[in-house]
């Protein structure tokens, strides 16, 4: 059985293309974003809160790109994509990597067992 991973047909199963049930299989970067998970470390809370605003997404900005890639109908059919920012963008080379993607996938099943 081959598989559809990010442009590229792969023999791990990632995801299957089933044209049938209209299932869709994407990947997101939602962006950095400001969250208030150092509030226990004043310190770097306060910097965070400082900086944070000038170069950190709020939490809405940062669940836009999820938001739009599971529900915009723009993006109805798309499959095996990656997106950015609300966009159709190009992975790293990293996650492009289809070895990189082998190691990764036996080693979530080992963790799996």
């Amino acid at each position: 059985m081959r598989f559809f991973v990010l442009g590229t047909y792969t023999d791990y199963p990632v995801f299957e293309v089933n044209e049938e049930r209209y299932i869709t299989a994407n990947s997101l970067h939602p962006g950095a974003i400001v969250t208030n998970l150092f509030r226990y470390n004043s310190a770097i809370n306060g910097l965070v809160k400082v900086l944070g605003r000038a170069v950190l997404k709020n939490v809405k900005q940062g669940a836009a790109t999820t938001c739009y890639v599971a529900l915009h109908p723009q993006v109805k059919g798309v499959t095996g994509e990656y997106f950015r920012d609300s966009n159709l963008s190009k992975p790293s080379r990293q996650g492009q990597d289809a070895e990189m993607a082998k190691k990764l996938w036996d080693f979530s099943m080992d963790l799996t067992k």
